[in-house]
């Protein structure tokens, strides 16, 4: 073989490595294009995050497992070749000469040089090599983040509301006995109230390692308030208070195919449990409030499911079970072995169709230990018997509804001192929610939540009320949402609609809604409300909420709130 066809043969070599440069990059803008188009999706909320997560992660998947076929079938192939047996076409070159070599070397080096200095280059653009404003690595570990929301709010009490009759027994607690709380011992029933709130979330995540990280939350609010984060205007000459909200170490365990598998998280951390609701609505508050945190422990696993209504016909996040449980302190005592104790668990499941329509549902059981009043038994029966067990039953925290006990009377032992709750509360809660989506990017959602007090007994509660109470043990709610499943963008909208009803001891009043009836229990009523965003990141929230007493004299109130909110 001459050197023409020497370099003819090598020419004929660089085509084709051309020809599969150029496929390469036609496959990268393939898939730079596919996922930026998937992105776009979702921001038209035509998928949702869940479901764009999965189709990317499911196309990876199966992009190995074709190179990794197609590796193994050219191994085949190549190792049936034989030396002697040149397939047909095929051009061997036994010798090369050394100005062709030093040609090949000098080219491999010039395309090396372009493509190790573009590598360094983008690392240096990346990492910020010798720039004064460099970051140390640490700091990338952590992610800051809030909102802020402002609010009005007006309270307009039923004209033929009862004056004087219901008792702010949490007020009462505090001062010390109803004489002590003179006139603040009772709730407002009769004056119309216009209030400007303020709300801002602070939130900072540290990476400690793959899967672990800890985060902690700041949060205006009253310390005394744990379902509550509105600061309200009004303190000119004062500072607002900021508590710390949350403060929690996380772990997520994940598989190789990124599936969530087990979620483990301590001290004072978000609401572990699913209650009712799309993603977007904020859930039910029936049971737990959205701004409550919960001071201990939980784990939640969840296990994955195959079905012929997946979005893959292999097993994916589109369905999969999940059990979680929990313990929590609710309050602690140095001079008693019974301390307040929450445990809970919940098993639930959440199902996607191929539609994106997608299904959840939660049964759960709560536990509360050694929160009943504890009567002092004395005599007299004052609240200045140092008594470490009559004063841990005192609750560190009621809003309205509760069937309450006397459990120790003023100084003077004439009017009631201090109050306890009558019954005790162990709660089955059913929640569950559909999302259709088959009319993108608008969704409407439906959920229902139900809540029963199985730990009430009439004849216990009659022993420490002293008169009867009867069983109002049932709380549910019904909701509608419709619109925009996120709404954080100009020109996105969706509107609500529930009605909501709680008996008296259906669930604790200290933890559920505060914004319904002004919180507590006893109450049923409708709300509804829609939001609208302004801007990126940028949305108004209006909300009407009507609720009138379900037993005791007429107390009705109507509540407007309307909010700017933001995220950053």
């Amino acid at each position: 073989m001459d050197n023409k066809k020497q370099l003819m043969a090598l020419a004929l070599c660089g085509m084709v490595g051309m020809v599969q440069a150029g496929e390469k990059e036609e496959l990268l803008k393939l898939r730079n294009t596919t996922t930026n188009l998937i992105k776009e999706l979702v921001k038209q909320g035509i998928l949702t995050d869940k479901v764009a997560d999965e189709m990317i992660r499911k196309a990876e998947a199966d992009a190995d497992l074709q190179a990794k076929e197609q590796a193994k079938q050219q191994t085949g192939q190549q190792a049936a070749k034989t030396v002697d047996e040149p397939e047909p076409g095929e051009v061997r070159v036994p010798y090369v000469p050394e100005f062709v070599k030093d040609e090949i070397r000098q080219q491999v080096r010039a395309e090396l040089r372009e493509d190790v200095v573009g590598d360094v280059m983008q690392q240096a653009k990346t990492q910020k090599w010798g720039m004064p404003e460099a970051l140390p690595e640490w700091i990338s570990r952590f992610k800051l983040s809030g909102d802020l929301r402002l609010r009005s709010q007006n309270e307009f009490m039923g004209s033929d509301n009862a004056e004087f009759y219901y008792s702010d027994f949490n007020a009462i607690n505090a001062a010390g006995g109803v004489t002590a709380a003179g006139l603040d011992g009772f709730l407002n029933t009769t004056h119309d109230r216009h209030r400007f709130r303020e709300r801002l979330r602070l939130g900072i995540d540290a990476k400690i390692m793959e899967g672990l990280k800890a985060g902690v939350r700041l949060a205006t609010g009253n310390m005394p308030d744990p379902v509550s984060t509105n600061q309200t205007l009004g303190n000119t000459g004062s500072q607002y208070q900021v508590n710390i909200d949350r403060a929690y170490l996380k772990y997520d365990a994940v598989n190789d195919e990124g599936f969530k598998w087990l979620t483990l998280a301590g001290g004072r951390i978000a609401n572990p449990w699913y209650v009712g609701g799309g993603e977007f609505t904020g859930g039910s508050e029936l049971v737990w409030d959205t701004d409550l945190s919960f001071e201990g422990f939980a784990a939640t696993a969840r296990h994955r499911l195959g079905g012929s209504d997946s979005l893959y016909e292999k097993s994916d996040d589109s369905h999969s079970v999940y059990a979680t449980v929990g313990a929590f302190p609710l309050q602690e005592a140095a001079m008693s072995s019974h301390d307040k104790w929450l445990f809970g668990g919940q098993v639930g499941l959440d199902w996607g169709f191929q539609n994106q329509d997608a299904l959840r549902m939660g049964l759960a059981y709560y536990d509360y230990r050694n929160i009943q009043a504890k009567p002092n038994r004395n005599t007299p029966p004052t609240c200045d018997t140092n008594n470490p067990g009559n004063n841990l039953s005192v609750p560190q925290f009621m809003q309205f509804g509760n069937s309450v006990a006397i459990i120790c009377n003023d100084n003077a032992n004439v009017f009631p001192g201090q109050y306890g709750l009558a019954s005790d509360y162990n709660i089955i809660n059913a929640s569950a929610s559909y999302d259709i989506a088959r009319f993108a990017p608008h969704h409407v959602i439906l959920s229902a939540d139900y809540a029963k007090n199985v730990g009430f007994d009439e004849a216990d509660v009659l022993e420490l009320a002293r008169i009867p109470i009867s069983d109002q043990t049932d709380a549910w709610q019904v909701r509608m949402d419709v619109g925009w499943p996120k709404v954080d963008r100009a020109g996105q909208w969706n509107v609500f609609a529930a009605y909501k009803y709680v008996g008296r001891d259906a669930v604790l009043d200290a933890y559920t809604d505060s914004d319904f009836h002004l919180g507590g229990t006893n109450a049923k009523g409708w709300f509804i409300g829609g939001n609208y965003g302004l801007m990126k990141n940028v949305w108004l929230t209006g909300r009407w909420l009507s609720a009138d007493v379900i037993t005791g004299p007429k107390y009705g109130v109507d509540i407007l709130q309307f909010d700017v909110n933001t995220r950053f």
